[in-house]
């Protein structure tokens, strides 16, 4: 039986900065030939999702060992960017989605076209369900790991128009959360979006977004309490007993007598490893135990959903109305018994 040769570390080293994958150039730079990139293919040791280029890892659709759901997604995400920057070769552009994605922008959905504009270049020339759109006359990039990407404010302007307005409320967040632009550099990714198809119905949007937002579920939420007239009074509410920091809060709703409802959003990837629920165990205790603060935990599967949606997930424009999620729920029936909310007037009591 012939024995199978390694694939150079090397080269699977590029494939790892690359969301495990490379193309003919980087490969043959290690020297895996054409011959032998073949073969790999056909002992299916690699796949070959387009021309030109090469997937390491196990196929699409598989969660491979040691790797949850939510990194899965990550995975997604990021292969999508680079399939899209490697078929059309170095002086491919990521665009939209696909450049947040590559920023390092969160919010983005896990079903991201693959997608990338090359200076005069025409859509037409699309292949294997990745998207060559058409190259902005004045667009700024950057380079992310070696390879041309949009600028924040231009990949916000290409890309909300084509979102739902939780998906793009939340990459606004984030991208004001991790300092990549501020509200000025906010206001001209707005004003770079007009004109776009789908625009017209994100307006309102871009005043929603609040940098201090540190995940898409904390945008999640706050949106879906502000639509069920339930809106929050502050984000990452800073608690004190006797000038001692006991913690934050992720959204806030003030209460008679100078007490706080806090709601906490638990992401998966956060609050699932052992530290991190010993940690959040600790804060709950001491926020509880100050006597100034009701705490309630919610999850993403306590979000609206739409039809044909995950909980919270809503990605596609084509969704029906979404349901109401149990948050909303909890906290009114909480804001009303503490007194905090007038339901005839559907507005928090002043106080």
């Amino acid at each position: 039986m012939r024995t199978l040769t390694a694939v150079p570390a090397e080269l699977l080293d590029v494939a790892s900065r690359q969301a495990g994958l490379v193309d003919a150039a980087q490969c043959d730079a290690h020297g895996v030939t054409a011959h032998r990139r073949g073969r790999l293919v056909a002992q299916r040791r690699w796949s070959r999702p387009t021309r030109g280029v090469f997937d390491t890892t196990p196929p699409v659709g598989a969660t491979p060992p040691g790797r949850d759901l939510t990194t899965a997604h990550d995975h997604r995400r990021t292969r999508a960017a680079w399939l899209a920057l490697l078929a059309y070769g170095p002086d491919a552009i990521a665009v939209g989605p696909c450049a947040l994605v590559l920023l390092g922008i969160q919010g983005v959905g896990a079903d991201v076209v693959p997608q990338v504009a090359l200076p005069g270049a025409r859509a037409s020339v699309s292949r294997d369900g990745i998207a060559l759109r058409q190259f902005d006359d004045g667009m700024t990039v950057t380079r992310v790991g070696g390879r041309l990407v949009a600028t924040p404010c231009w990949a916000l302007a290409q890309a909300v128009p084509e979102m739902r307005r939780r998906r793009a409320v939340a990459v606004m967040d984030s991208a004001q959360h991790l300092g990549l632009l501020d509200a000025d550099g906010l206001a001209r990714a707005h004003d770079l979006a007009r004109g776009r198809r789908g625009v017209a119905r994100t307006h309102s949007w871009w005043a929603l977004s609040d940098g201090r937002a540190e995940s898409p579920l904390e945008t999640f939420g706050r949106l879906e309490c502000a639509d069920a007239g339930i809106p929050p009074d502050a984000l990452q509410v800073q608690v004190h007993d006797d000038g001692r920091f006991l913690g934050r809060g992720d959204i806030g709703w003030r209460l008679p007598g100078d007490r706080w409802l806090i709601a906490e959003m638990d992401g998966v990837d956060v609050h699932s490893e052992p530290g991190a629920l010993l940690r959040d165990r600790e804060r709950q205790n001491d926020l509880v135990g100050c006597g100034a603060v009701d705490l309630l935990r919610f999850t993403g599967r306590d979000l609206a959903a739409g039809p044909g949606l995950g909980p919270g997930l809503g990605t596609s424009r084509r969704a029906g109305p979404a349901t109401r999620g149990r948050m909303t729920t909890v906290v009114r029936r909480h804001l009303l018994r503490t007194g905090a909310y007038s339901p005839s007037s559907t507005t928090l009591m002043s106080r």
